[in-house]
């Protein structure tokens, strides 16, 4: 098989292994509303059984020579925390509002990121993502308005906490470049079994939900896999377009699953804010397509 072949399958195997984690993805908030517990319990039951596959997955990787150290350090411990205050919110999100709201929400991390980053690293804030966040933010504020007098404004209010607690933590993988990042994950899926033991007990789970739970742990370990396999074989910029597929998938799946339909206000919201990422995402990949192109057109010819 000549080099370009062999680059040309790649990138597709790229694409649908992130398409795949982007739906599978989507369907946390079906399972999180499927099981008869509380957040800190579903994310402990999570964390447990997504942690253990993950650890399996890292050590793997190590073995075959291309995994990352097991030394977190201080900003691997500082990356694990944050990402279990994140899930924390997450699935309390998805306990206190609709679904549309929360992945819509999650959906403008990439704008929030670019910011933080703006401050934190000093990367150049783009004029592009500067409108596609405004329109961003004028869509999140209709949806969060609509749920003022809904009784989901807590919800929505959960949400844009973990939109927030996750852009960070996606701004300082920025920064600490050196952090084991996968491994700071599966740390990060165990730190969120012990707040459950001291303010819940997990054990009380009703038998009906444990299929569900253990559902919940495999699908967001296949989640991530799946995403750090694809991510490494496609351009960033290819990657966050295909990964904003996450929120159709959630949608859909909520309303095929819990027949969850969220008001007039939330859909013109959510198509707001999509219409925004999508934008801003087909203006990234179409930038690094015209790069690469330019780059292999040098090459050539010089």
């Amino acid at each position: 098989m000549s080099t370009a072949t062999e680059t040309a399958a790649q990138h597709r195997l790229g694409m649908l292994l992130v398409a795949a984690s982007a739906a599978v993805f989507g369907l946390a908030g079906i399972l999180t509303k499927s099981v008869d517990a509380d957040p800190l319990t579903i994310t402990s039951w999570r964390g447990l059984i997504g942690g253990l596959l993950i650890s399996a997955y890292v050590l793997w990787r190590r073995r075959s020579g291309a995994g990352e150290s097991l030394h977190l350090g201080w900003q691997g411990w500082m990356l694990a925390v944050l990402g279990t205050f994140s899930s924390i919110a997450f699935i309390a999100a998805f306990k206190n509002t609709y679904v549309a709201n929360v992945v819509v929400i999650y959906a403008t991390v990439p704008f929030v990121v670019a910011l933080l980053a703006w401050l934190i690293v000093g990367e150049v804030f783009r004029r592009q993502t500067a409108i596609a966040a405004a329109i961003c933010l004028a869509g999140v504020a209709i949806m969060v308005w609509s749920g003022l007098g809904g009784g989901h404004a807590f919800g929505d209010s959960l949400a844009l906490l973990m939109t927030f607690l996750f852009a960070l933590y996606a701004a300082l993988v920025r920064r600490f470049r050196n952090a084991s990042v996968v491994w700071a994950g599966a740390v990060s899926a165990f730190l969120g079994v012990i707040p459950a033991w001291f303010l819940a007990d997990p054990l009380t789970v009703p038998p009906a939900s444990i299929a569900a739970l253990v559902t919940f742990g495999f699908t967001f370990a296949l989640a991530v896999i799946l995403w750090t396999e694809g991510a490494r074989r496609i351009p960033a910029a290819e990657a966050g377009l295909l990964g904003t597929t996450e929120v159709p998938c959630g949608i859909f799946f909520a309303w095929l699953f819990l027949a969850e339909l969220p008001p007039m206000a939330s859909l013109l919201g959510g198509a707001i804010v999509l219409a925004a990422v999508f934008w801003h995402a087909w203006r990234d990949a179409r930038l690094a397509d015209r790069f690469e192109t330019g780059g292999k057109f040098r090459r050539e010819t010089s």
